[in-house]
């Protein structure tokens, strides 16, 4: 794993100014970020208004490193208390947080949850959770989160990916490997383009795993665009047993190829790293937790981007394992 420094746009002060002050009204008018149509509405109207400075720092990811950090949030380790011991006990825990990176989300595309995870919320709190250590989940600890696109089971899965950090005390990193800076045969690219197994719901969407009245749809692992290849990638949820010698050694060497390239990003308190979901996949290394109120924690929100063509045609067939996304405004 390499230790490239990743690209990184540093808000200047007057734009964290702008951004706080838009969030705390926000938070002040609601007096929750739990997400509600009214909450959503004032975030989309807010966000509108926000300055081209701001919005510039928004601008879509323009590396093959496929990510950049968005620095310069200020953020107090004592004022946003313990990190919770789930999701689920998390409630209104880093709320004014919760909102500025809605509103951001909403800058950069259009916010999206998911009825069957985190109570349909917007933004997601990823903390490890006793009993679910060896999970693959965010709320695993003891075990490596291999690299993966986000809800790569799912056609309507984000574009974005930001993951905002509110705690981090022991510098554990998430993982990132842009398919943009792998290297791969003409073959094994034409053969992972080709729709062979399905990736399946993973266990976070306790909801989907009864889905049965359609059989799982193959899909790409990889997918040319007049921008270059993209992915959609899970080998923990991709059955990967089911296919020909030919296929898993093809889906083995892009899976070196990713850990050849995979960058580790340790974010700090404040920072916010932005994925294309569409090129990057990232996983977090192992770590053990202490389950005090000290540990990991950090914010999770999905975007779309509208009109954005990285993705086959064919993906708007699919079933979705019964799962659907919840879009903040319309397109």
């Amino acid at each position: 794993m390499n230790t490239a420094v990743a690209p990184v746009r540093q808000l200047d002060a007057h734009s964290v100014d702008e951004l706080r002050q838009a969030a705390e009204k926000i938070l002040a008018e609601f007096g929750t970020s739990a997400t509600s149509p009214a909450l959503l509405e004032r975030v989309a109207e807010r966000a509108g208004e926000l300055s081209d400075t701001l919005r510039e720092y928004c601008r879509p990811v323009d590396t093959a490193d496929g990510l950049f950090v968005l620095r310069g949030l200020p953020l107090d380790d004592d004022a946003v208390g313990p990190t919770p011991s789930s999701w689920a006990t998390a409630g209104d825990s880093g709320a004014v947080y919760d909102i500025a990176l809605l509103l951001l989300a909403t800058v950069m595309g259009n916010p999206i949850a998911w009825d069957g995870q985190q109570d349909g919320r917007f933004v997601h709190n990823i903390v490890p959770s006793p009993g679910h250590e060896t999970e693959q989940t965010g709320a695993s600890s003891t075990v490596l989160l291999s690299p993966h696109t986000e809800d790569a089971f799912h056609p309507g899965r984000a574009h974005l990916l930001m993951l905002g950090c509110m705690r981090n005390h022991d510098n554990i990193a998430t993982t990132a490997a842009s398919i943009r800076k792998t290297r791969l045969a003409d073959a094994d690219v034409d053969l992972l383009s080709q729709p062979v197994l399905p990736i399946l719901p993973d266990d976070a969407y306790e909801a989907a795993q009864g889905f049965a009245d359609q059989a799982p749809p193959p899909v790409p692992a990889l997918f040319a665009t007049d921008e270059g290849t993209t992915l959609r990638f899970d080998p923990a949820y991709t059955p990967l047993d089911d296919a020909d010698d030919n296929y898993r050694a093809a889906y083995d060497r892009l899976s070196d190829e990713l850990s050849r390239v995979s960058v580790a990003v340790s974010l700090s308190p404040g920072e916010i790293l932005v994925v294309d979901n569409d090129l990057v996949v990232h996983g977090r290394v192992p770590f053990q937790a202490r389950y005090d109120g000290t540990d990991r924690w950090l914010k999770r929100a999905s975007v779309r981007v509208p009109g954005r063509r990285t993705r086959p045609l064919a993906e708007a067939g699919e079933h979705g394992y019964g799962q659907a996304a919840l879009e903040a405004h319309a397109s």
